[in-house]
């Protein structure tokens, strides 16, 4: 046998005093005597208040599962929620504070202890939107005796403020966990003891809890956030902003709340060139999204990307999307006169979608700017980087005989939809294809054809010219010009 590997300290936790943790039981820890609450740990190094905060009670799975069934009748849905909702806020709240606030006096130590995943309670309290517990657990650090403060290497001054910074393994601090859970409440208590100049950085992710927000189109986070954060970082993953990821998450009351407080990340792009507007061209967003954007910056529809320098109104008709498309057209008409980097305009793109007569009489019967449509018909005559006109391009996709330029502009297509903006890839083509019972039919006249024409000339090979004697006799079946010469 080969030497044994040395067994690891595996830490875990007394049943009894586990299921206490999680109910909220004091009573089991009280007739504990002798108990050191700071080494009382599970596997996972999730101490008695990390248990306590990730546990969700019946009263509130219940509630849950009462409002994701009654959330179908908008009138009983409103009614009910709020006061509910509210009544088992404080019963969960009042509770679970009891039994924390107890355990704190116990032990003060374990508010800032970190389980296997660098989390405090602190950040688990903030990732469930336990508010009250939030509150509670800064009042307990800021009042924390000075000798358990010594202990962890802090003065009673920035005892709170280095609570509230503590990051875990990805780098999240507890704002990070409460703006994505979504409770306004959390982070209000979170940056009611933050100093409004501090830096949030972003985590592993690059997300900033600014950017978090954003993502997730919480237009009253995001407002506090800002008017809070004086030195809030704007940017985020992959080169983006915090209006791209609002623009992500296709929500326009968001979108105006960053622009009315940092309306110059408009024309920003992300690492592939891509603006906020090219984000809502490519996803298909509400009008009311496009509109807001070219509301605060008419220019940002005039810019191309990295890759191809195609404009917000060329990737929305790439996608087919030609409500949005007729939106831009009526914000900046001329926008329709840029093309891309192979000489591609709005119409050949429209062309690939099948679209393009579809978009013909939604776009140049419209009233009141026939000097917008002019300009779109016009792009009708204009030949591509193929040679080929929008025209051709539609005929040439759609006819059965094969065209010079097929090939070429299906191999375009291929490589066009290996594209992707704001993670979403292309709309694939669905160019039209003769189905199988169509080609067995074709295939079966073909064959019809076929036979005819080796009928009709196997016919022709073997008749005598002239004909034969039908008569009874001696000459029946011989040729009636066998006398001639020239036979």
């Amino acid at each position: 046998m080969g030497p044994q590997e040395p067994e690891q300290n595996i830490t875990h936790m007394d049943a009894s005093l586990y299921k206490a943790a999680v109910e909220g039981n004091i009573e089991e820890f009280n007739n504990k005597h002798g108990l050191q609450l700071e080494s009382l740990k599970t596997p996972n190094h999730d101490n008695v208040l990390h248990l306590n905060l990730a546990t969700q009670e019946n009263a509130t799975l219940l509630f849950n599962i009462i409002l994701s069934i009654i959330k179908f009748f908008p009138l009983l849905y409103g009614c009910f929620s709020p006061p509910m909702r509210d009544l088992i806020t404080i019963i969960r709240g009042e509770r679970r504070s009891d039994f924390i606030e107890q355990i704190l006096s116990k032990c003060p130590s374990i508010l800032l202890q970190t389980n296997a995943k660098g989390q405090t309670p602190l950040h688990v309290a903030a990732r469930y939107g336990h508010s009250a517990i939030v509150k509670l657990l800064i009042k307990s650090c800021a009042k924390a005796r000075d000798g358990d403060l010594e202990k962890l290497g802090m003065d009673h001054v920035n005892a709170v403020s280095e609570m509230l910074r503590i990051t875990d393994q990805e780098s999240n601090t507890a704002l990070h966990e409460a703006a994505g859970c979504g409770n306004v409440e959390v982070v209000k208590a979170l940056l009611e003891f933050e100093d409004p100049d501090f830096p949030y950085s972003a985590n592993k992710k690059q997300e900033t809890p600014l950017y978090i927000a954003a993502r997730r189109g919480d237009g009253g986070m995001l407002s506090i956030l800002l008017d809070k954060l004086k030195s809030a970082a704007l940017g985020g993953p992959h080169g983006r902003t915090v209006l791209h990821a609002a623009v992500m998450a296709r929500d326009a009351e968001a979108i105006r709340i960053i622009l009315e407080k940092k309306g110059n990340l408009t024309k920003e792009r992300d690492e592939d060139g891509h603006t906020p507007l090219h984000y809502a061209a490519h996803l298909g967003s509400r009008f009311s999204v496009v509109e807001e954007l070219l509301k605060w910056d008419i220019s940002a529809a005039y810019i191309g990307d990295k890759k191809r320098g195609m404009t917000p109104l060329l990737m929305a008709a790439r996608q087919g999307y030609l409500g949005t498309c007729s939106k831009i057209l009526s914000l900046c008409p001329d926008c329709c006169e840029k093309v891309d980097n192979y000489g591609l305009n709005l119409l050949h793109y429209a062309a690939f979608r099948d679209s393009v007569f579809r978009f013909g009489s939604s776009v140049f019967k419209r009233g009141g700017a026939e000097i917008v449509y002019g300009s779109v018909r016009n792009l009708m005559e204009l030949e591509g980087a193929f040679g080929v006109t929008p025209q051709e391009v539609y005929n040439t996709l759609r006819s059965m005989k094969q065209h010079h330029k097929q090939k070429q502009i299906k191999e375009l297509l291929k490589e066009l939809e290996n594209d992707q903006v704001a993670e979403e890839p292309v709309c694939q083509f669905r160019l039209p294809n003769v189905s199988t019972k169509g080609l067995e039919a074709i295939r079966n006249t073909h064959l019809i054809v076929a036979a005819l024409i080796a009928t009709v000339t196997f016919a022709a090979a073997i008749t005598v010219p002239g004909g034969l004697e039908s008569e009874k006799g001696s000459k029946q079946g011989t040729p009636f010009l066998i006398h001639e010469a020239a036979f």
